[in-house]
This record gives C-alpha cells, structure tokens and sequence, in this order.
C-alpha cells in the first residue's frame, strides 16, 4: 500500500485508493467527510515537492481549472499548497480515458461518435479559451469518457493563460509529442489554434484507428509533426464522410493561420456537418507554396553547408535540384498573385459604383421600432430598410414584440436601403441549460427561471448525492434548447431500503408483465427471443426469479418470444383450357378475397399454364373462374406444407359477355370413391412441397 492509501488530509478528505499516476502528480480516489461526496485528489509526486517548476506548474493547472465552470470539464473543489504536501481536489469521475475506450473497440470507432465526443471536447475548450486558458496538452489520455456519453476534459498540468508568452520546446518537450501541434514542437508561440490542432490529430486516429504520424521515437514523430502531411483519411478509412475528412484536414494544417481561427469555428463546420452529412466544404490547401518552402530552406542549408562543409558538393547537387523543382512553384505563386490583383480591380469598379448609388440616395433619421410588432415593421413596406432579425425573450413581452434595434432610433441619418437589426421576442430563442449538479432544489429552480426555463423536479434515491441536492438534469447541462422548455432535475431523496417480493410474470403478455412488475416499483428490460415458438410479446424467463425479494428499484429483465413468423409462399401453376383461342378473363380469389395482382385477362392458346404466387399461413381456400365461371379450386395448408386438395372444372365457353357477379351455371365435380384408383384427372394431393411439377389439374412450387 503506498503512503496516502487510509490517511485523512486536512482532517477532511479520507483517501480510499490509488487509481491514476501521471508524469508529475498521483491522483486517489477519496472521501469529503465535510460536503459527503466522493472526490478525486490529485497530489506532488514526492520527488517533485521541491522543484520551483514542478510545482509552478502544478499551481498552474490549480489556477486554470478554477476559473473555468464548464459540464465538459473537470471541476476543481479545493486546493492545498503547504510545505510538506500539494493537493488539487477535484470532482470524481467514474469512467474510462478515452484512450482506453478507442483501445477497447479495436482502435477504431464509428465517425458518428467520433463527432460526439469531438463536439464535448470543443465545447469545454471554447469555453477555456473565453477564459484565456489554453490547454495544450489535448490528447485522449487526458479526456475521461463517462458511462453515458459525457466528456470531461482533464489534466491542466501545462495550461497557460494566453495573455502570457507560451512556448513549448525551449529546453525538453511538454505535452505528447504524438499530439503537438508543429508551433508547440518548435517552441514558438502557443494559443487557442495549437489545441485545435490537437483535436484534429485525435479526430483523425479515432476515425482512422491509428495515428497520423508514427516512428519509432519521440524526435523523429516531431519531425514528421513539423514537415510531413498525414495520408489521406478516405484512403485509410473510405467509410469517412468527405466532409468530416475536411473538418479534420483544416484542424491540422501546419499553418496555425490555415487551421480554424477557433474551437467555435470548428463546431460550427461540425454543426453544418451534423446536419447535412453529405455536405462538402471544399476547402482548398496551397500545397505547392509549402513545397516551395520546403525547397528553399535545403537550398540555404545547402549553401551554407558549401562555406567549408565537407558535403558541401552532394549537397550543392541537391540544390541544383531544388533550384529546378522551384520553378513551376513559382509560376503557379505568380498566376495566384495576378488573379488577387484582377479580383481587387473588379471589386474596387463595383465599390465605386455603389458609392455614386450611395450619394444619390437621400440620408434619413432612425425611426423607432422598438415597441412594435416585427412582422408589421418587416412586411408592411412602409420602411425602406434591410431588417436582420435575432431572436431573444423576454416573458413580460408578447411574442413578435421588438425588444431592441441597432442602430438605435436617433442614434444618426442612415441610407434608405441601409440594413437595421431588430431583436424579436421568440421562444425560439436557444439557451444553454445551466448546471445545477449538487445545487439544492430552490437553487436549481432559480437558476433554470433566470434562464426563462419551466423545470420539473423529480425525486430519486442516489448513494453519492447528499439528500434534496441536485444529481442531473435532463437534457443535461450545457445541452441547448429553446426558452420556456421544460427541465428535469433529479433530486436526490433519501434512500429506504424496502424489499419487494418479486412476482411470477413467466407466460404473461409483455405489457402485463411491465405494468405489474413497474407497479412495484421495479426497472424492467426486456429482450427478445426469436428462436421459442411462443406468440409474439410472451414473458419466456425473468432474472432475477419469482418469489425472491430485492429492494425496489432494481431492475428487471424479462425474456420474450418474439414471434415466429409461419407465413409462407408457394406457386401455383394453373393449367388453361386448351383449344382456346379467345381471350379469357382469370380471377384469382383467396379465402373469399380478390387478388387483383393475379387476376387479368389471359389467351390460352399462348400460355398452357398461368404462374400465381400465394402467400399465407393456416389453411386457405383458392378459387380460379374462367369469365366468371369456376375453374380450378385448391385448399392449400401452409403449416403441413402441402395441397389438401384439387377440385377442377371443365371451361364453359360464355354465350354471353362475362358480368362481375358469377353465375349459377357450374359443373358439378365428379366424385369418386375410396376403392376407384384415381384416374387421369383426380391424382393424389399429398405433395411433398420441396418439389414443383405440372399435371393436368395445375401444378405449385413450394
């Protein structure tokens, strides 16, 4: 056991067990006697209490943390920097690294949760970085994944505030090197762009299964950060959409001002993806302008290396070459240059156009909308402006009712056609539902009022939460929605231990069987069987048995047969009537039924038979007539598989035209007895139906 393992910190914090070691700290899970929850407390290596820049950093990572409140990111709850022992106290997460988790599922996910997760950890990194903390350190073993989807982004150890001079690789690397961005391996300044391009890196392994870059050490991974492009994701993984392949592709541009400007950026191109998976952005990279810049940095090492390098002739040949390779670069720099230049003439004709329309248009004052309906300012024509519209609310207002204006009524003339923004009172307007996790009730109402939502508390027996203290929401916080949504808040009530008997459900229908085990309180799963010939929704087993007694609010799962289904096809092949040379109108009536599929009008002297396809189960009764006569007549019994029976009739050529009632003028069929041998005309109906064949009276196939 080490040393911390049963100890009390602070007379507070109870330390059950080690569950993590990183570089610099060793993180227990632990016990808060004080606010009775679970805690993770993440301490200084030993080895490490002493050195001024470990424990910079680990104040460092205290200080970030504090400032950021965030669903996506780890909570810090207290902190301890005293001369013996540094803690950072912070919220438990009972989950698995995210590292962990692509391992697990053979080092490739889906792309559909590769874009969940994505979007969690851009969200707690647009949120850090509004709060000038750059991480810098984002890679999938420092991302917790939680039982249900969430994301928590973790360990801060090397975060910095933007508003200081960050580098990276001034003396040794900070930060993995499989996930740097190249600006952080050369050392030179870091911000909010060096972290996308970690999530671009990440995006790009979990959709891929492996890592962009790979070699067997650390420099020479950095050395392929810093020059070499990863291979194209459809190549390595053509299930990739093109255009979540281009999200991933501009998040790793090695040129930070080529990247997304911000995690915000990026999730707005996800949010486009999300919605349109098909969509493609076709964003353009000037490859050939790094090639260029690749040459002209071995042609300066090569001259320098011909100053008294004893190499200096290979690498003069070398630079010949480069001099060569350049060429073409160049010209394709020059035709990009020229076409900015004719794009600026032409934008600078329009600009001066606009501003001789923009003089002979008279300059008029604001008028005041503020007060009045949207949709009467927008479409009645009597305003001669361009109206942008936002959406927000305010309850004491009618919906449509504008709040605001920019410019302002009064502010100064503006062009008639100039456009004005109106702010519109909407319950479309979207929120962020705010989080209340370990809030008391009267809180989390407040704060989901304040933010114009109705909320629903629901009351529920949980271990970790302190009694009539907030456990969750659902959605879940940071989830967006429209105001005047309704929330629910799980409450934490206090736990009775009440064991309920649980009744035999075996034979029962399924939403019996749930509605009574539900009556008791009981959660009830189910999953289906197909392989037990039992109708469809019957209670096959449930686990745990009858007649045992468990606490209620367990869950139950019941076993149920999902149906066999006995429905079967076979063909019939109906003999026509022979020598005739007319047209002939067949329908087909199943159990009383007409099949209009089948029933047409037929020549026989073109076709001997007529194919019909029956589908049914049980035992069905077939009737063919012939221009409203019967024909042939067949009792088909699906379960055994076989022709009952086969009556046939001879054809009446009709005297007059067929009527859509049928006649009385039927032949009646010969009978036979049980001591005749069937003749000709009357063979034996016991078929096997694995075989198909024709006799005078018809024939099928199974």
């Amino acid at each position: 056991m080490d040393k911390y393992s049963g100890k009390k910190l602070d007379g507070r914090y109870e330390i059950h067990e080690l569950i993590g070691t990183g570089g610099m700290a060793m993180v227990y899970r632990a016990y808060d006697t004080i606010d009775d929850r679970t805690v993770a407390i993440k301490i200084l290596k030993d080895e490490f209490s002493a050195n001024d820049e470990f424990i910079r950093r680990f104040k460092n990572e205290s200080k970030a943390i504090a400032v950021l409140n965030h669903p996506n990111i780890v909570k810090v709850y207290d902190v301890s920097f005293g001369d013996v022992i540094q803690y950072i106290v912070m919220e438990y997460i009972d989950g698995i690294t995210l590292k962990e988790y692509i391992e697990l599922q053979g080092n490739k996910i889906s792309w559909k949760e590769a874009v969940l997760f994505t979007t969690q950890i851009l969200q707690a990194l647009d949120h850090a970085h509004s709060k000038g903390i750059v991480h810098r350190d984002i890679k999938p073993q420092n991302i917790m994944l939680l039982q249900d989807g969430t994301i928590k982004v973790t360990d801060f150890g090397i975060a910095r505030f933007s508003s200081v001079e960050t580098r990276t690789m001034t003396d040794k690397a900070i930060g993995s090197v499989h996930y740097i961005a190249p600006e952080q391996a050369k050392g030179e300044l870091t911000d909010g762009k060096t972290d996308i391009y970690s999530v671009g890196v990440m995006l790009y392994e979990m959709l891929a299964g492996r890592l962009p870059f790979e070699a067997d050490n650390a420099v020479s991974v950095a050395i392929m950060q810093l020059q070499e492009a990863p291979k194209p994701l459809r190549e390595v993984n053509p299930d990739v959409p093109e255009g979540l392949a281009e999200i991933t592709l501009k998040a790793m541009q090695k040129d930070p001002s080529l990247r997304y400007r911000s995690a915000h950026e990026m999730l707005d191109d996800i949010e486009l993806f999300k919605q349109n998976p098909s969509i493609v952005f076709e964003y353009k990279y000037m490859t050939p302008e790094n090639t260029e810049i690749k040459i002209r940095d071995a042609i300066d090492e090569s001259r320098g290396a011909a100053d008294g390098d004893a190499y200096s002739d290979e690498y003069g040949k070398y630079a010949d070459e480069a001099e060569k390779a350049k060429s073409p670069a160049g010209s394709i720099i020059v035709g990009i240059i020229t076409s900015f230049v004719l794009v600026a003439i032409v934008c600078c004709i329009l600009g001066a156009f606009q501003a001789c329309q923009n003089q002979n248009t008279a300059s008029v004052d604001i008028p005041n909308f503020v007060g009045m309906n949207s949709d009467e300012v927008i479409n009645s024509g009597r305003y001669k402006f361009k109206f942008e519209t936002l959406n927000s609310f305010d309850p004491d207002q009618a919906i449509g009712t504008i709040l605001k204006q920019s410019p302002e009524a009064g502010s100064k003339q503006i062009k008639e056609g100039s456009s004005i923004t109106l702010t519109v009172n909407s319950t479309s307007t979207v929120v962020s539902v705010p989080y209340v996790n370990g809030y008391s009730a009267d809180n989390a109402l407040s704060k989901m009022n304040d933010k114009n939502l109705k909320a629903t508390v629901i009351y529920v027996e949980d271990e970790e939460t302190s009694v009539d203290m907030v456990v969750d929401t659902s959605p879940k916080a940071g989830s967006e929605v429209e105001v005047d949504s309704t929330i629910k808040i799980f409450v934490s009530k206090e736990r009775v231990d009440e064991s309920v008997t649980v009744p035999n459900v075996v034979g029962q229908n399924l939403e019996e069987a749930k509605a009574s085990l539900e009556a008791l309180g009981f959660e009830v799963n189910y999953e289906y069987n197909d392989k037990v010939d039992k109708p469809k929704d019957t209670v096959l087993a449930q686990s745990p048995g009858y007649n045992v007694s468990i606490p209620s609010g367990e869950k139950i799962t019941l076993y149920v047969a999902k149906g066999i289904d006995k429905t079967r096809t076979c063909e019939l092949d109906v003999d026509l009537p022979e020598d005739v040379e007319d047209a002939v109108f067949l329908r087909v009536t199943v159990d009383g039924v007409v099949n209009d599929e089948y029933s047409q009008t037929v020549i026989p002297a073109y076709n001997s038979t007529y194919t019909i396809k029956i589908t049914g189960e049980g035992i069905v009764d077939v009737q063919i007539t012939l221009d409203d006569n019967l024909y042939r007549e067949y009792e088909i019994d699906f379960n055994e598989g076989k022709i009952v029976s086969v009556d046939k009739y001879d054809y009446v050529e009709p005297t007059e035209p067929p009527t859509e009632e049928p006649t009385d003028d039927l032949t009646e069929p010969e009978e036979s007895t049980d001591d005749e041998e069937p003749t000709d005309d009357e063979e034996s109906t016991d078929y096997d139906w694995s075989d198909s064949g024709e006799d005078d009276e018809g024939s099928y196939d199974w």
